[in-house]
């Protein structure tokens, strides 16, 4: 089979994966019975493609796009993990959503340039400051992830990560998507969003040191303001590496940010692996992918499964 002509990728949720494809996204959960739970969110192709061929802005679009699918996969993945009868309400979730955005912002760019501004008062060059804002805001994101990566509901939050990257990694290869295959495949991915953090964090350097010369607040309001940006310059790094992917000083540059990927994925069990399988083979049949390959998944997936 000839390489995809689509970039399919997802995320994980509460005892589940979201994969995104051309013209829906599917959230698949397993509920404590077994039985795996089905949403499905179509998907606006045509303003996709609008902003498909504008770079940076398109970067913008697609991150709010996820952004916003993601809070409402996560709203349908408590629901059918917890057993509740409603999902919160849209005004909840936009709330949780800016909630969730401003604490971000504060910790991992207000905090570090707060902390950097400190050692310019003891007399650190700019370069320094600059350089040790950067330090922090890296060292701040890893010891976030260690800090959480020890809960046990985080722990399989990580392995449905790692299902979710198994099984595309493996739909890229043109393998059979079933377990025993599936399991084979590495938990890292090129274009996964833990790398976009550290290349946020690099962006971000290079960015805020051009404007390390302004007064103190100025620099203070551009750590919120220049966030889209810083955004989507990373995304557009991230796709372009992950399109030369195959080029070997290409996979030299990303050994960092694909380390990092280590402490945001776990190994999967086979359920978790299972669930991921459905989610993409339900993205793949609204697509109309059809392959011998993806129909020789283990039909134990289609036989636990419901739709929602």
């Amino acid at each position: 089979m000839g390489s995809p002509q689509f970039s399919y990728g997802g995320q994980a949720v509460l005892e589940g994966v979201m994969i995104r494809g051309r013209n829906q996204a599917t959230v698949a959960v397993r509920q404590p019975t077994g039985v795996i739970a089905f949403k499905h969110f179509p998907l606006d192709i045509q303003r996709r493609d609008r902003w498909e061929h504008l770079p940076l802005l398109r970067g913008v679009v697609m991150l709010w796009d996820m952004l916003n699918l993601g809070t409402r996969a996560l709203n349908f993945s408590m629901v059918a993990a917890t057993g509740e009868q409603e999902e919160m309400t849209k005004g909840s979730s936009i709330g949780m959503f800016i909630v969730a955005l401003a604490f971000a912002i504060g910790l991992f760019f207000i905090v570090p340039m707060l902390l950097a501004s400190l050692m310019g008062y003891f007399g650190a060059s700019l370069f320094l400051r600059e350089l040790i804002e950067g330090v922090v805001r890296l060292g701040l994101i890893v010891a976030y992830v260690v800090s959480i990566r020890r809960i046990t509901e985080v722990q399989r939050l990580f392995g449905f990560h790692g299902a979710e990257h198994k099984v595309v990694n493996a739909y890229e290869a043109g393998a059979p998507l079933n377990v025993e295959t599936v399991r084979t495949f590495t938990l890292i991915h090129p274009r996964c969003g833990t790398s976009f953090l550290v290349v946020v964090v690099l962006i971000s350097f290079v960015i805020f040191l051009f404007f390390g010369w302004l007064p103190f607040w100025m620099r203070l309001l551009s750590r919120v303001i220049f966030v889209p940006v810083i955004a989507a310059v990373a995304y557009e790094v991230l796709r372009l590496s992950a399109a030369h992917y195959h080029r070997p000083w290409i996979r030299t540059l990303l050994v960092p940010s694909l380390f990092f990927q280590r402490l945001t994925t776990c190994e999967p069990d086979d359920s978790m692996i299972m669930t991921a399988i459905a989610a993409l083979q339900a993205v793949l049949t609204a697509d109309g992918v059809v392959d011998q390959n993806f129909r020789s998944s283990d039909e134990a997936v289609l036989a636990v499964s419901n739709v929602m």
